[in-house]
């Protein structure tokens, strides 16, 4: 099956083409897993225009100014010169661009949209949305959930349009726990890791207050927190200057993307507190290195962690709620949640699994 990926985006402050390819290594993995039945193209858009190969992946980088990619004749007619049966399109937030290319294309060729923690549009958009619909085959979603959402609110016609497919995957791997502590410093019985923004969403604040409290009943848990933004940081830093427990807590701050496969490989279990989440790329992350999740129980959580089954959920925002299931992981067989999050991440949240899942949907239009 021939397959083209494309987006309406352009990214203009990378000019070499192997740095780009490399640094969107969580999406590109699935293009290769897919590439190994099927022929597959993706269209880029940098500072640079030419080809590039990579694991049999045929990716051509082109340039569109602002006004091309808002009415894009020529990107459009350049998807469909590659002679395409599915075009997967990246984003759901450019409907005119995608009623523009359905008209260009005819019903022959099948249009998929995959959701990258986008919402509903309100007002205008909303309608643009609509009309869109008309255009489009199926929609990928990391959830079900996620997805029903927009059938709520009217974006969306039907539910049978929706596909639970994970959006992105780890390019990480389970190694030696001691060799990735020796390398990390990282240290305690057991050790949770928490990685993302410090924002409102994020919730780190209620993260930090429950495990403070938590480490008063298990003074050998450690966690360790990884943040590539600061909003939250004095608040934070404010919190644990007052706790005798602030040395439970360690603010790693900001590491290279290539550091955190050791991380993850220190850690017994990763921490959430975000509020929404499109997919959870840290937590496939951990995952895939055989850490337990404890996270919100918010739809995309609920798919990556099996509905619950790889590890503990619990109400996001809930101070206490999340004091409880700590507490819960000092009754648990970590070992056997940690042997279920990697097996599940294999099945459910790898590239190959995602790139199998995509075949079936295209097959099945």
């Amino acid at each position: 099956m021939k397959f083209v990926f494309a987006s309406y985006i352009s990214t203009r402050g990378f000019t070499d083409p192997g740095a780009w390819i490399e640094r969107i290594g969580i999406y590109t993995g699935m293009l290769e897993a897919l590439a190994k039945k099927n022929d597959v193209t993706s269209i880029e858009q940098i500072a640079y225009e030419g080809k590039y190969e990579k694991a049999g992946v045929n990716y051509i980088f082109k340039q569109y100014s602002r006004a091309g990619l808002l009415f894009p004749i020529r990107l459009n007619k350049f998807i469909l010169a590659q002679n395409p049966e599915v075009v997967v399109i990246q984003s759901f937030q450019f409907p005119l661009q995608v009623i523009q290319l359905r008209l260009l294309a005819g019903k022959k060729i099948k249009i998929i949209v995959q959701n990258h923690a986008e919402r509903p549009m309100k007002g205008l958009k909303k309608y643009a949305q609509r009309l869109a619909d008309r255009c489009i085959d199926a929609y990928l979603f990391a959830s079900h959930e996620l997805g029903a959402e927009w059938v709520v609110n009217g974006n969306i016609s039907s539910a049978t349009k929706i596909y639970e497919v994970m959006e992105v995957s780890s390019v990480f791997l389970p190694t030696n726990k001691d060799l990735a502590r020796k390398r990390t410093g990282a240290s305690g019985e057991p050790i949770f890791l928490w990685v993302g923004r410090l924002n409102a969403n994020k919730d780190p604040i209620t993260v930090v207050k429950a495990f403070l409290r938590f480490a008063k009943v298990k003074s050998s848990a450690r966690l360790y927190m990884l943040y590539h933004t600061e909003e939250l940081l004095e608040q934070l830093k404010d919190l644990l200057d007052t706790s005798p427990q602030k040395d439970n807590v360690v603010l790693v701050g900001r590491l290279p993307h290539c550091e955190l496969q050791d991380w993850f490989n220190s850690a017994d279990v990763i921490l959430s507190g975000s509020h929404y989440e499109g997919s959870g790329t840290a937590v496939c992350e951990a995952m895939s290195c055989g850490c337990m999740p404890v996270v919100t129980d918010i739809a995309s959580f609920r798919m990556i962690t099996n509905r619950g089954k790889c590890g503990l959920l619990y109400e996001p925002g809930n101070e206490e709620a999340l004091l409880s299931v700590l507490k819960k992981t000092t009754e648990i067989d970590l070992d056997e949640k940690q042997k279920l999050s990697l097996d599940h991440f294999k099945t459910t949240l790898s590239f190959g699994a995602i790139a199998s899942k995509i075949h079936q949907i295209a097959a099945s239009l």
